[in-house]
């Protein structure tokens, strides 16, 4: 954006209306997005059946903590490179330029890449939204990314005819202040999204399902604290009073409940007789539903069950298969979303991100090279380039494409055929 772009910029920024954390026009109404967000730890809001759900409470679940953990690790470990175009339709490293540097090596002054990244895309599965602000050096080019807490995001837009939509944020910065930032100092990346500006708030959205997973999960932490001692009743056929009843139930708790207390003899008078009350964790079905909440979860985040180790229905045959879908249909997605708003803000014409998650396709080793000896013969890639993808130094010559079957060097004229005929015989005297 050029230098009058960036006024006028700033001038619609001033007189946009002013939009907090806590309000967005943005909002859509049909209710998927939250303009109000939350922090770590943070209470979540109400759900449908009034209960709260909480950041905390979903990764209590082993389940949630699992998904969550595949998903930003996978995601941060994928390399994501600035490009120039090439004039032929080709592409290649731009490494000198500072916004190569910026996602690949170097994105502030105590974050890796891969803590970086990691933090990026768990705000956009719990928060569905992520913000950083835009350090730029003396050329105005971005040289450091500061994150901003999702819930201190506020979206506004002004929408004119010579412009179109143009986005501010009123942001909480690291600093405690408050401040207007034009997109020019603002990266914004939204989740999915029902309207292109807010990021559905997966929790929010998926919080009776996540209640319900972690009810389960809390009921089997009191069954078996209190050494699985079902619930009692202690019945008489003398009257008692109300303030005696709370006396006889209070004795009763503090000595029979709780862990290492159940088991105990209990000395009863007044007639009393004490019932319990059977719990059948069978027929009620408790380990199959705790097995459906890690399948809700999987779906919630879209990660195959065997990566949360859920493997009743899974076989040898088909783990490879749906961990190929997961990086197809699941993580591609993320790379796509941040790689193209990584490019929309910071990428100069002619240049663009884009993620590499080559290794994460790679079969087995038997499958590589196998894969690797056609694209040899083929003249699709040389020895050095199947060398680097298997991180292993050059060689002399490695350079060099082949073509046809293999045994032709490109650019070289092919080896004459070997003559396999016998010599002919030599004339005798008698002949001459």
């Amino acid at each position: 954006m050029g230098i009058m772009n960036r006024a006028r910029a700033a001038v619609q920024a001033f007189r946009a209306p002013a939009v907090g954390a806590s309000a967005s026009p943005s909002a859509a109404v049909d209710g998927l997005n939250d303009p109000t967000g939350s922090t770590f730890l943070n209470i979540l809001g109400g759900t449908v059946s009034g209960a709260s759900g909480t950041e905390a409470r979903t990764m209590s679940l082993p389940a949630a903590f699992r998904a969550a953990e595949i998903l930003c690790g996978v995601f941060a470990m994928t390399p994501l490179v600035y490009y120039r175009r090439l004039p032929g339709g080709g592409k290649e490293k731009a490494e000198g330029d500072p916004r190569y540097k910026l996602m690949h090596d170097r994105p502030n002054g105590f974050q890796s890449p891969f803590a970086f990244k990691e933090v990026l895309l768990g705000d956009l599965l719990f928060k569905g939204r992520f913000g950083s602000y835009v350090h730029r050096d003396t050329l105005y080019r971005p040289e450091a990314l500061s994150r901003v807490e999702p819930a201190g995001i506020g979206v506004s837009r002004h929408w004119d005819r010579a412009d179109g939509t143009q986005l501010f944020f009123d942001v909480s910065l690291p600093d405690g202040s408050r401040d207007r930032l034009t997109a020019n100092d603002f990266w914004y990346v939204p989740g999915f999204s029902r309207d292109g500006l807010l990021g559905v708030d997966r929790l929010r959205i998926m919080s009776d399902a996540i209640e319900a997973a972690v009810a389960t999960s809390e009921f089997a932490a009191r069954f078996w604290q209190n050494n699985a001692q079902p619930s009692t009743i202690l019945t008489t056929k003398q009257k008692i009073e109300q303030p005696e009843k709370q006396k006889i139930k209070a004795d009763w708790i503090s000595r029979f409940s709780g862990p290492s207390k159940a088991g105990g003899v209990a000395v009863l008078d007044q007639e009393m007789d004490a019932k319990f009350l059977a719990h059948d964790n069978k027929a009620s079905q408790f380990v199959e539903t705790r097995s459906f909440h890690v399948l809700e979860v999987a779906r919630a985040f879209g990660v195959p069950p065997h990566l949360l180790f859920e493997l009743s229905r899974a076989t040898f045959s088909n783990i490879e298969q749906q961990s190929l879908e997961f990086i197809v249909f699941c993580m591609m997605t993320h790379y796509e979303r941040v790689a193209g708003a990584a490019t929309q803000m910071f990428a100069d014409p002619g240049h663009f991100y884009e993620f590499l998650p080559d290794a994460l396709l790679r079969g087995d080793i038997k499958s590589r090279y196998e894969a690797y000896g056609v694209a040899v013969d083929k003249g699709i890639l040389n020895p050095n380039e199947v060398r680097r993808r298997e991180n292993m130094n050059d060689r002399d010559g490695g350079d060099e494409y082949r073509v046809g079957s293999g045994s032709t060097i490109e650019g070289q004229q092919p080896a004459p055929p070997v003559d396999h005929r016998p010599p002919p015989p030599t004339p005798t005297e008698e002949e001459e």
